[in-house]
């Protein structure tokens, strides 16, 4: 999945999780409502400051956006920074 489709899924479900709309979203982080809806299409890829001013819009992290989920059947294991697997306990 591209990172584009990645923000496009996390932003949808951080939003209705919240229960805003686009047009709520829109006016707290200053963005036009056709814009996030065009991004949530993976219509169009948003730079880094847009990011940033949706993930406060939505008061969280914008790595929290741009963050792949775990994929289905996952053991317990992460990358770490090295790329390395590593247990989520941090053996």
């Amino acid at each position: 999945m591209e990172i584009r489709e990645v923000l496009a899924l996390n932003l949808r479900k951080c939003r209705q999780a919240q229960g805003l709309s686009q047009e709520e979203l829109a006016h707290r982080a200053d963005i036009d409502r056709t814009y996030i809806s065009a991004i949530e299409r993976s219509v169009y890829a948003a730079s880094i400051e847009v990011v940033e001013r949706l993930a406060q819009g939505l008061g969280m992290e914008a790595a929290d956006l741009l963050r792949r989920s775990s994929p289905a059947g996952d053991t317990g294991n992460t990358l770490s920074n090295e790329g390395r697997p590593r247990n989520r306990d941090g053996d």
